[in-house]
């Protein structure tokens, strides 16, 4: 494993131009990710992807369906879990993405394995990317 800390690729190293948009380490390193469904975690993160600086989304629940290729019944499902596990506020028109609570909520379900997140990660990101997962 190399120890130098060197861009490997200089002229592209990210930067927010233009748009905000981050998920903290602790999202992974704290266990939210395992605590989350396949849905959950679509949903999760493009509330992240279109949400301003302070965590706001505007996009109505068409359009979130839209994005995700889902159902309203998944759609609102995954939103109102992600409010019981403190990650997301929403007041029916808008939806709020929170700093993250002290440590994961769980509900009703173990939490994903840690062989399976890779692979769940490839998934969701070619799903919402419109692609073939393999």
């Amino acid at each position: 494993m190399s120890t130098d800390r060197q861009p490997i690729v200089p002229a592209r190293l990210r930067r927010i131009d233009g748009s905000f948009a981050f998920i903290p380490h602790r999202f992974l390193r704290d266990g939210f990710l395992q605590s989350l469904t396949d849905d959950e975690l679509r949903l999760y993160l493009v509330l992240v992807l279109v949400a301003d600086r302070e965590g706001h989304s505007f996009y109505s629940h068409r359009r979130l369906c839209a994005l995700l290729d889902t159902s309203p019944d998944a759609y609102l499902g995954a939103r109102e879990s992600l409010q019981r596990k403190d990650l997301i506020a929403a007041d029916g028109v808008r939806v709020q993405v929170l700093a993250l609570p002290a440590e994961p909520v769980q509900i009703d379900r173990p939490a994903m394995p840690r062989r399976e997140q890779a692979s769940a990660c490839r998934a969701i990101l070619a799903s919402l990317a419109g692609a073939d997962p393999k």
